[in-house]
């Protein structure tokens, strides 16, 4: 049976924030298109999940160091982001359609990282991964809907499915069976996007004014 305390645990994963904009009209009717014809809630945790995969381009050139630029209906409207602000996507999509929803991080090792950005960044290491945890039938399950599925076949690297039900990471072998994404720390979950925890890391390795690069010219530069 579900004590009062739970409830007011989940009541907390489906409120609105300044990020996860899940009462924001154009996150209202997406979720909405999304969910429309599904007839339970597992069946709108896969639509939601492959919608933000790979609707929303993954784009590690899109962090930013100021918080609006995480807002869930500025990424629904850029169509692209990094796995932070898709995770808060997730979220706010997941909850506008009442399924309790909230974001995890954790500290990755990525061994297939891009050359381009491995000299740029100097480093495989990401302190800061971002993914989501949905309620499920009394326990949460996590789902990384991270990379889309055009990227992982421009790479030769697999794709994160997601059932519903069980959980799904980002995936920790390639498919030759050698190291994809380690997982080296994972961090507690939290009902709101702790930008300030986020801010720390992104501000020391790409200073203080760096906002998301909305053009390819930007990209390749």
């Amino acid at each position: 049976m579900t004590n009062q305390t739970d409830k007011i645990d989940m009541k907390t994963f489906l409120e609105a924030t300044f990020t996860i904009e899940s009462r924001h009209a154009a996150i209202v009717e997406c979720a909405g298109n999304i969910t429309a014809a599904c007839k339970n809630d597992r069946e709108k945790r896969v639509k939601l999940f492959y919608f933000v995969r790979d609707s929303i381009r993954y784009n590690s050139f899109m962090i930013s160091v100021f918080e609006e630029d995480f807002r869930a209906s500025r990424i629904l409207e850029w169509g692209k982001g990094y796995c932070v602000q898709k995770a808060v996507l997730l979220a706010a999509l997941s909850r506008a359609a009442g399924i309790p929803c909230r974001l995890a991080f954790a500290k990755i090792r990525n061994h297939h990282v891009p050359e381009k950005t491995l000299k740029m960044i100097g480093t495989n290491e990401f302190p800061r991964h971002g993914y989501n945890q949905f309620y499920c039938d009394g326990k949460w399950i996590s789902a990384a809907a991270t990379f889309d599925k055009a990227l992982c076949e421009k790479n030769g690297l697999p794709t994160t499915e997601f059932d519903g039900v069980t959980d799904s990471i980002l995936p920790t072998k390639d498919f030759e069976g050698g190291p994809y994404i380690e997982y080296i720390k994972k961090y507690p979950a939290t009902d709101d996007l702790p930008f300030q925890w986020i801010f720390q890391i992104i501000s020391k390795r790409f200073g203080r004014d760096k906002r998301p690069w909305l053009t390819r010219q930007q990209d390749e530069g």
